[in-house]
């Protein structure tokens, strides 16, 4: 089990190392994202498909293809390939339509957020990103003592205490800053 380490919000939260981060600006496809499939001049084989719990998906004439963990593009390639048995020279486009990621790839929110859950990474988040994403907090929230974990290198978790309610009610900015794929927002409830 990896050990957490608390620390105060005055200590520099330091960032991912760069090859995790190289590989957390392309957006992979996780379960639960909808997936529009568009074969040019085949309408009758494109489709609007969600990508099961297993990390399928199926269109017609392919059936069970790994979805997870693939670029868009790297999968329009792929079903382009199996559809080649049965259509000449498929060109195939997926759009991801409703965005999920893959559990390496979200930022969870628990706790005294309006909203909380599982929001899907984007390039150049913040902290504000996620508070907004999340709907903001509860009046019951305690956001300067809500925690922020990160996994670095080794697969150790460290712990770092962010001041929200000064970001977000006191619009003090150097409150904020980046998150990452991976990272998990505890927002605890204030005690009376």
């Amino acid at each position: 089990m990896a050990s957490i380490v608390a620390c105060s919000s005055n200590v520099a939260v330091p960032d991912l190392p760069a090859s995790r981060l190289a590989t957390a600006n392309e957006y992979q496809i996780g379960p639960g994202d909808v997936l529009n499939i568009f074969v040019w001049r085949n309408e009758n084989i494109s489709a609007t498909v969600p990508v099961r719990p297993d990390g399928k998906i199926s269109i017609p004439l392919v059936e069970d293809m790994v979805a997870v963990g693939k670029t868009p593009t790297r999968l329009g390639r792929d079903i382009e390939l199996a559809l080649s048995q049965f259509v000449k020279s498929p060109s195939v486009t997926v759009i991801v339509t409703n965005f999920v990621g893959t559990f390496d790839r979200q930022i969870r929110v628990v706790g005294q957020a309006t909203s909380p859950r599982a929001i899907s990474y984007r390039n150049n988040m913040t902290l504000l990103d996620v508070v907004i994403e999340v709907g903001g907090l509860t009046e019951f929230a305690a956001g300067n003592k809500a925690k922020l974990v990160r996994t670095i290198g080794g697969g150790k978790e460290v712990s770092y205490t962010v001041r929200l309610k000064d970001l977000v009610d006191r619009g003090d900015i150097s409150a904020n800053m980046k998150v990452y794929p991976g990272d998990i927002l505890i927002i605890p409830e204030s005690r009376f």
